[in-house]
C-alpha cells in the first residue's frame, strides 16, 4: 500500500510503501546484504525463501567470481521465481563499525546506480540496515531522503522512473512517515 508519494520534475516517482518486499511487482528488488552474500535472515532470507535456492547460488558464484562485496557496488542476481528481473544486493553497514552514514549512503546510491546500468525502470528497495544491522531509523531515513533525491537532480540520464522504498513493520514505517514529513511536508511536491 502507497503510504506517500512524491513526484520530482523529471516525472520520477519515489514512493513510500508499507508492504512486503517480496511480492513487489518492480524490474528489481534491493536485498539488505551482507558482504559474503549469505542470505540467512532478515530481509535476505525472506527473499531467498521465496525467490528461491537459485538466488543463493548465483551469490555464492558471484562472490568466488568477485570477491567480497563492497557499500558501494552492490552484486545482482536473478530473482528466481519472484515477481521482478533482478535482485540487487546491497551491503549496508552494521551500527557501530563506524562510517555508518557514509557507506549506507554509499549503498542507497550504488543500488540505484546498478539499476540504471541494467536499463531498469522500477525498482523497490528496503530500509536497508535498519533491522538485524542496527543502524537507528531516523538517521537512516534522512540518509535515503537526501540520496534519492540527490541521485536524481544529478543523475538525470538515468532510466529510473520509480522507486518504492518498501517497509513491512510498522514501527519502522512510521518513523520514515514522520521524518519525510519533516523533510517534505506534503504529501505529494514537486522538487
Amino acid at each position: 500500500m502507497v503510504v506517500l508519494e512524491k513526484t520530482f520534475l523529471t516525472q520520477r516517482l519515489f514512493q513510500l510503501v508499507h508492504g512486503d518486499l517480496t511480492v513487489e511487482k518492480v524490474d528489481a528488488i534491493v536485498n539488505a546484504a551482507n558482504a559474503h552474500l549469505q542470505h540467512g535472515g532478515g530481509v535476505a532470507g525472506a527473499i531467498v525463501r521465496r525467490g528461491g535456492r537459485v538466488i543463493q547460488e548465483e551469490s555464492n558464484r558471484w562472490v568466488a567470481e568477485h570477491g567480497l562485496v563492497s557499500h558501494e557496488k552492490p552484486a545482482y542476481t536473478s530473482a528466481g521465481s519472484l515477481a521482478c528481473r533482478f535482485v540487487i544486493h546491497a551491503v549496508g553497514p552494521i551500527w557501530g563499525e563506524g562510517d555508518e552514514d557514509h557507506k549506507l549512503s554509499q549503498a542507497v546510491h550504488g543500488a540505484l546506480s546498478l539499476a540504471a546500468e541494467l536499463g531498469l525502470v522500477s525498482l523497490a528497495i528496503p530500509p536497508i540496515s535498519t533491522g538485524i544491522f542496527g543502524f537507528p531509523k531516523q538517521r537512516a531515513a534522512r540518509i535515503f531522503y537526501n540520496v534519492i533525491s540527490d541521485y536524481w537532480k544529478t543523475d538525470s540520464p538515468s532510466s529510473l522512473r520509480m522507486v518504492r522504498l518498501t517497509i513491512i513493520d510498522e514501527a519502522t514505517l512510521n518513523v520514515f512517515t514522520q521524518i519525510w514529513q519533516e523533510v517534505w511536508g506534503e504529501l505529494t511536491f514537486e522538487l
